[in-house]
């Protein structure tokens, strides 16, 4: 074991002394602590540095959490997984009669995914007084893209209506229907459903980068994320969630055959599925505005790895990743980033321009390329690391952006041809 901690310690100490890295690690084997690391602001205006208690926003890994209360349910006979989920929904909320709970959990619905750049839905809707129905209507009451149990899609919606049907069945609040049903019986006595609007003790603020300044996040309704996301916890309530899961605790050995039983795309319910170095591996990550996070989980070894980031500066995959390569004896380059290519002014100013607008431009100020987000309020620095690739000057990106010229000469971006001035 010693070998092991000194082993991690080295590489996680030489990837964070690239990185302006908010956030904690935190790796236990067999009820061993290997490697814990808090670093950087929980909240910048107080001065309040994280420590290993933070509370931060845990993402999309809130969709186990959804997935395991709608087993409870199914445990309970309050609902069948292989039945139309329109059968559970509210009154009013009625979706495709072909598309199951199982295909929500599953991600196989084939219902229509408003996370893109043409909706206006990130930095857009997501900022306004939030109406269920309205939220409904406007964004997941659209005719499926595919037929039920076709095609993997990893989709927001699916887990919206899961929230919704718990609420329904349970008659309860998802809020409360996770409290009562999954964090109190396991102690978890700092998660909660954040709806953005209650205090939370101890929670640390999600940053980004503005130009080379660290700001808060911009502002979003934590409200829409009910479901999918929008969870707080901190370490030590996530390695009492690993160890349900790993006991099999609250639920019956069948239904945990289920909720683990491996669908389209490696994923299960709410986890994902990889069988690597001869032993199944459990995990999820989440990204949003100022939110980075990780968990995996080996059950049969007892490797229990959490990340949670909150501002933007790691690859949490990257990260975690290399940590289970350690854990399993494999050999791992030394951490890195990428080289800068350098580029003349003229060559860098042929990718500016607006290829969406108000949501996808690149400008060129004071000698640096800029990605900028959300109608010019957010200025992300890139930097070119081959031709037509570039990457991000203040966060690790395993793939860079590519902004590629067709045979017209039309430049693009995220698949958009850049607007003629």
């Amino acid at each position: 074991m010693q070998a092991l901690r000194l082993k991690l310690e080295e590489y996680i100490n030489e990837y964070l002394k690239l990185w302006d890295f908010f956030g904690v690690v935190q790796v236990i084997k067999k009820g061993e602590v290997l490697f814990e690391r808090a670093c950087g602001y929980a909240s910048i205006e107080f001065g309040i540095k994280n420590d290993m208690n933070s509370r931060i926003s845990i993402a999309s890994m809130s969709k186990q959490f959804t997935a395991f209360a709608i087993m409870l349910l199914y445990e309970k006979k309050m609902l069948d997984i292989d039945k139309p989920a329109h059968l559970y929904l509210p009154a009013g909320m009625k979706i495709d009669e072909s598309i199951t709970v199982h295909h929500l959990l599953s991600h196989t619905s084939g219902l229509y995914n408003f996370t893109n750049f043409v909706d206006d839905f990130f930095a857009g809707y997501n900022r306004m007084d939030y109406s269920r129905n309205y939220f409904f209507q406007r964004y997941i009451n659209k005719k499926p893209t595919k037929p039920a149990g076709t095609v993997f899609d990893y989709n927001n919606s699916n887990y919206n209506l899961l929230a919704w049907i718990i609420e329904n069945v349970s008659g309860e609040t998802y809020d409360d229907f996770l409290r009562n049903r999954i964090f109190q019986p396991l102690h978890m006595m700092n998660s909660e459903v954040d709806d953005g609007c209650k205090p939370i003790k101890n929670r640390s603020c999600n940053y980004v980068k503005d130009f080379d300044a660290t700001i808060k996040c911009p502002y979003f309704n934590e409200k829409f994320s009910i479901g999918a996301g929008a969870i707080i916890s901190n370490c030590e309530d996530l390695f009492k969630w690993y160890t349900c899961l790993r006991d099999r605790k609250l639920l019956s050995e069948r239904v945990y055959t289920r909720f683990f039983s491996v669908n389209q795309n490696n994923y299960c319910y709410g986890l994902e599925h990889t069988y690597v170095y001869g032993t199944d591996k459990y995990s999820h990550g989440g990204d949003h505005l100022g939110i980075c996070t990780y968990m995996q989980n080996f059950f049969d070894e007892d490797i229990c790895i959490i990340i949670l980031s909150n501002n933007e500066a790691i690859n949490q995959y990257k990260l975690g990743n290399a940590i289970s390569d350690i854990l399993h004896h494999v050999d791992v380059d030394a951490p890195t980033k990428q080289p800068e290519v350098p580029i003349n002014e003229s060559q860098l100013k042929k990718y500016c321009g607006t290829y969406l607008k108000d949501k996808i431009e690149v400008e060129f100020l004071d000698g640096k390329l800029y990605f900028t987000r959300f109608s010019g309020n957010l200025h992300i620095e890139i930097y070119p690391v081959g031709e037509g690739k570039f990457a991000r000057r203040y966060s690790d990106q395993i793939y860079p952006y590519n902004i590629v010229e067709n045979e017209k000469g039309e430049m693009s971006f995220f698949g958009y041809i850049k607007e003629t001035p």
